[in-house]
């Protein structure tokens, strides 16, 4: 996963090992040596991700997050500091600033990218939620601009642990402001994850009953419990910290180390459910305004109307060298026919179920829309050309693999699809050119014999 992260450190060395570390790593680097070049580097450079040095000189870590955490255009952006301070208060101080995680120096590698590969996965989820929220205040549909709340008042924790002790001491931290349920076993867990609405769970790497890494994996999968946050607790140790690495990398967004430091918990218990709550408020804010402004009736896709503002958006911020944008435009083959053949009725029918198959076969950030009778067109953001003709032969097979169900009394209709796929190339790159250029390849893909995909670059 490729991602632009800004490295902030007055200490020449120090610059110069992480920005070799994350290269290799086919990270884009930027570079800024204090406070006041980091806030300006964000402004211009967009990151997704700011690993940011404390003890500098005139404006230290603590005040550049601050600032950055204080204005709308950065404050999602996430921020790992890295110090050689080590003490809890330290860490507690850096995340009450807002930082996202505190890692101390000498940086341990395996924590390191394990941190930066969690972080920048997240970010790129709530992108597109608050992209897709932007869209629907462009109709004047919403206004939502809010962050979540700022404390933990009344969320509900799950706290999974089989040793009473330590349970009963994070139970105790949270419970002034959280409503606590404490469990000490994997199945008792899940059982209770597919019927509560958790605003955090804690996971103990420690437990003996269950695999608490397949714990994770279980309850990140689950509908009830895909969007909340899991924080694990696991040892000081080498072992255990690749064992925490490893749950980032399944899905957990923290981690705590033992011995715990109450303050600390709370600090980071806050940061997740705030997190938390704020894409619920995305998420609802967004299902809201589908209902209201941008949906096709018969098929729940998007409408040509929030298709062309959504590109545009994603088009310009390519155009300013962000990552590229694939688009693929669809059409049923023969449709005409099918009218025909079996009534508009049945027609509808088939279009319903496109939709639905083409649905399932793209991924959860890209964007399907219906914008004319039987034509599609679907956005991929942050896709190269590889990756978007991967998606488009998916949708190609899923489409043609197997007959459409109807009520007429045939019982069924063979359908296939032609697909044109296009991708920006930064610069001028407009809506209207990538669609031009995605109709084109459409058009290729019906004149060499449809039921393919044809690529125009």
């Amino acid at each position: 996963m490729s991602a632009r992260i800004l490295v902030v450190d007055d200490v020449l060395p120090n610059v110069k090992l992480l920005e070799a570390k994350l290269t290799a790593e086919y990270y884009q680097v930027f570079v800024a040596r204090n406070g006041p070049e980091a806030l300006e580097r964000v402004a211009a450079d967009d990151p997704d991700l700011v690993l940011l040095d404390v003890m500098m000189p005139g404006m230290d870590g603590y005040e550049v997050c601050k600032r950055l955490k204080a204005d709308a255009k950065t404050a999602h952006i996430p921020v790992v500091m890295v110090t050689a301070l080590s003490e809890a208060n330290d860490r507690v101080r850096g995340l009450e600033a807002g930082a996202d995680d505190f890692l101390t120096k000498p940086v341990n590698d395996i924590a390191l990218f394990a941190r930066v590969r969690s972080l920048v996965r997240l970010k790129m989820t709530m992108d597109e939620l608050r992209h897709r929220n932007e869209t629907s205040s462009s109709f004047g549909v919403t206004n939502f601009a809010g962050n979540g709340a700022d404390d933990a008042l009344g969320a509900k924790v799950l706290v999974i642990e089989d040793r009473a002790v330590s349970a009963e001491r994070m139970a105790e931290t949270l419970r002034p402001e959280c409503e606590v349920s404490v469990l000490d076993s994997g199945e008792a867990a899940l059982e209770a994850s597919r019927t509560g609405d958790w605003d955090l769970i804690l996971i103990s790497l420690g437990l003996k009953s269950s695999d608490p890494l397949r714990l994770c994996s279980q309850i990140r999968t689950m509908e009830e419990t895909r969007q909340a946050p899991i924080l694990v607790v696991g040892e000081d140790a080498q072992p255990e910290i690749r064992r925490i690495a490893r749950a980032l990398d399944i899905g957990a967004h923290d981690y705590l180390l033992r011995p715990i430091d109450k303050n600390e918990l709370k600090a980071r218990a806050r940061t997740q459910i705030r997190r938390k709550r704020y894409g619920d408020q995305l998420r609802q804010n967004y299902q809201m305004s589908l209902t209201l402004a941008v949906t096709d009736a018969l098929t729940g896709l998007y409408n040509r109307r929030y298709l062309d503002t959504h590109l545009e958006k994603l088009s310009e911020r390519a155009g300013r060298g962000g990552k590229p944008v694939a688009v693929m435009m669809l059409d049923i083959d023969h449709f005409k026919q099918v009218n025909d053949t079996h009534g508009h009725a049945i027609g509808d029918e088939v279009l319903k179920e496109f939709a639905h198959r083409l649905s399932r076969g793209i991924r959860g950030i890209d964007l399907a829309a219906r914008v004319g009778g039987e034509e599609f067109v679907v956005v991929m953001p942050d896709t190269d050309l590889a990756g978007g003709r991967h998606v488009a032969d998916r949708v190609l097979k899923d489409v043609a693999g197997e007959a459409f169900p109807v009520t007429a009394a045939a019982g069924q209709v063979p359908v296939t699809t032609s697909i044109g796929l296009t991708v920006s190339s930064g610069g001028e790159d407009s809506r209207d050119a990538l669609l031009a250029r995605a109709d084109k390849a459409l058009y290729a893909a019906k004149q060499a014999g449809r039921n393919r995909v044809e690529v125009v670059e």
